[in-house]
């Protein structure tokens, strides 16, 4: 009873802190997404999908009603990402046709991933599985998102011959300041109290007591996940944005994947920054960033979307 009334505690603190961060733009963020002209259909709770245009269509049991033939960017985000940072990221992909499938967990999902993560890498998986309307799907990938992709390794190896088909439409793969189980200590604290030095320490020795105290339904599960991310089933190229300064998507962690990944014949293209923040690259780096990926993604040659409906998106 002790044990679970420290975590509820904590698990509340969480909250808290995740509420005061997203309640004082909610106003704003409408007003920017209205005029960028980005829509948002919530799938899930935790999963939204933006486009540049209005969808016309019925959602039942995680399928579109309307083929959509376009390719498809999962951005699996960071924790705590706000909307409007998430927009930003999108218009890199929207602006070339896609569509962008956003997801996202929170701190209490991490922490509880039977409850949790493993609830939303189920649920993108079956959006993936349904839809094949979207012939082409590109990861992109931050921070903890490199975790909940491990996850939905997890359930693809378990039933391999069904999901198949869905590792075989993943074109390409962006892995920005990927952050392995050995991080989450150092990265879970500052991401929910990035402005308060006492509860980041204080949620510190929280996380490293949870991992050791409660190994059977969450540190069990991070380790898996990680071995899957390392052994990668989706052998589609691979783009690494990184930095030397940041302690969470560490250098050495990623070098690991990306010697495993070669190994396994992946194509890695790689670009490491000597210095900026975790999942700040693109704000420290944007010309450089964008570089970076428009080179990539030109790479994959995946067909364009057609200019009837590139005008249908700018109308």
């Amino acid at each position: 009873m002790a044990l679970q009334r420290v975590s509820f505690a904590m698990c509340k603190i969480i909250n808290e802190g995740a509420k005061l961060k997203r309640s004082k733009l909610n106003t704003a963020l409408v007003f920017a997404a209205q005029m960028r002209f980005i829509s948002s259909i919530e799938i899930t709770k935790n999963i939204s999908l933006i486009s540049n245009e209005k969808k016309p269509c019925k959602i039942v049991d995680m399928q579109l009603d309307t083929p959509q033939n376009k390719p498809l960017m999962v951005m699996l985000s960071w924790l705590m990402a706000r909307k409007k940072h998430v927009h930003k990221y999108a218009d890199l992909y929207l602006k070339h046709g896609y569509d962008v499938l956003n997801i996202n967990v929170s701190p209490w999902q991490l922490l509880w991933p039977t409850k949790g993560t493993q609830m939303v890498a189920k649920d993108l998986l079956k959006f993936l599985e349904v839809n094949t309307g979207y012939p082409n799907i590109v990861l992109h990938g931050f921070s903890v998102g490199a975790y909940l992709w491990g996850e939905v390794l997890v359930n693809i190896s378990s039933e391999r011959q069904r999901y198949e088909e869905v590792l075989n439409r993943v074109t390409g793969q962006v892995w920005d300041s990927a952050a392995d189980i050995t991080e989450i200590p150092v990265g879970l604290p500052p991401s929910v109290f990035p402005r308060n030095k006492v509860l980041q320490n204080t949620m510190r020795q929280y996380v490293i007591y949870h991992m050791k105290t409660f190994d059977k339904v969450a540190t069990v599960h991070y380790v898996r996940s990680s071995q899957m991310f390392h052994t990668n089933l989706a052998r589609a190229p691979a783009l690494f944005l990184l930095s030397k300064s940041d302690p969470i998507g560490a250098e050495r962690s990623n070098q690991r994947v990306r010697e495993n990944w070669e190994n396994m014949g992946i194509q890695v293209t790689w670009k490491c920054w000597d210095k900026s923040p975790h999942v700040g690259h693109f704000r420290f780096h944007p010309k450089e960033y964008v570089e970076e990926l428009e080179s990539f993604l030109a790479s994959l040659k995946i067909p364009a979307v057609s200019k009837a409906e590139q005008v249908q998106v700018k109308l």
